[in-house]
């Protein structure tokens, strides 16, 4: 995968808490993210990935807030992909809206 210029990768190591195992990453992280001093929510999202969020500690949660971290990161990165590059953006022609239609073919949305 082809990394944006806002997105940034770490790497970390697996170590051993307590009777617990936790991931320890660089200072230079959460030195750039200090949104992850709390708690954060991990959700594995294919085998040997995941997405990890910072859950905001004062924020409450609506009853109507069923978003699902996969779907927004998905829209976080193609808000940015439209953002840094707007050429790229083309509308959709008759062909690619005919194979849209076959793909969500029977699909209801819930």
């Amino acid at each position: 995968m082809t990394l944006g210029k806002h997105e940034e990768q770490y790497e970390g190591t697996v170590v051993q808490v307590g009777n617990s195992r936790g991931m320890r990453l660089p200072a230079g992280f959460f030195k750039a993210h200090p949104e992850f001093e709390g708690k954060v929510k991990v959700t594995v999202v294919a085998n040997g990935a995941i997405l990890v969020s910072a859950k905001p500690a004062t924020r409450r949660k609506s009853t109507h807030d069923e978003s699902d971290p996969v779907v927004t990161s998905f829209l976080q990165f193609i808000e940015a992909q439209m953002t840094e590059r707007p050429q790229d953006i083309v509308a959709a022609d008759a062909t690619q809206l005919r194979r849209i239609g076959k793909l969500v073919k029977g699909v209801e949305a819930a």
